[in-house]
């Protein structure tokens, strides 16, 4: 109820203020579990993708951002569950794999599951490798993957920014990726593989993004 409630006042507020361009939200399944792989511009990403979509959108975040002392701390706390996204942390391969099981759990929820492939925001625009955790989560779930292309997000809020900024952003969902066959030849790294560019390929395709070549190493360090 507070999610719905926060979503249609949010979104609201979101379109007028920003007037956002948004394309494809058809391609969204309208029930079942449903895996949104998109690119990583900027901290309000994970505001505009559930603001955006219709369904209950979850997500992954640091669970930093739900333990902080004070009212900010429980302003904070309330308004990261409020929009859905799940704790987690991170620094650890166990803290990776956790992460997994998380968003594994949601799509066996039949809920949406959101990830950024390249692992963290794109510090210069271009997008970076897709790290493989989305390809273990679309063939292990068997969940159609939607990929989705944000652009301008970074002009809202840029690297370092802590308050938002006025500009003018898009949104592009394209059609569903099926995974859930074709793939049984394959070992399990390689099959990870394949799908995690095939998904990329996608994204790129979308927002028209520069392909960096290589893996984003803020995320490494991350």
């Amino acid at each position: 109820m507070i999610y719905d409630t926060l979503r249609v006042i949010g979104s609201a507020l979101g379109r007028m203020v920003y007037r956002p361009a948004i394309e494809g939200l058809g391609n969204i399944p309208r029930s079942g579990p449903v895996l949104l792989a998109s690119n990583h511009l900027s901290f309000s990403d994970s505001v505009v993708i559930p603001l955006a979509v219709p369904r209950r959108v979850r997500f992954l975040a640091k669970a930093e951002y739900f333990e902080g002392p004070g009212v900010k701390g429980r302003l904070s706390k309330a308004a990261f569950t409020a929009l859905g996204a799940v704790p987690v942390r991170r620094g650890s391969g166990r803290d990776a794999v956790d992460a997994l099981e998380l968003g594994l759990r949601v799509l066996k929820d039949g809920e949406i599951f959101t990830i950024y492939p390249e692992g963290t925001r794109s510090p210069d625009g271009r997008l970076y490798r897709g790290r493989t955790g989305v390809g273990h989560l679309a063939l292990t779930s068997g969940a159609p993957v939607v990929p989705v292309a944000l652009t301008g997000t970074e002009r809202i809020q840029p690297i370092g920014a802590r308050l938002p900024r006025v500009s003018p952003i898009g949104i592009r969902f394209g059609a569903p990726l099926d995974f859930s066959t074709g793939y049984g030849h394959l070992k399990t790294g390689p099959a990870r593989r394949a799908v995690t560019d095939e998904i990329m390929a996608a994204i790129r395709s979308l927002s028209g993004q520069q392909d960096a070549g290589a893996y984003n190493d803020r995320a490494r360090a991350a």
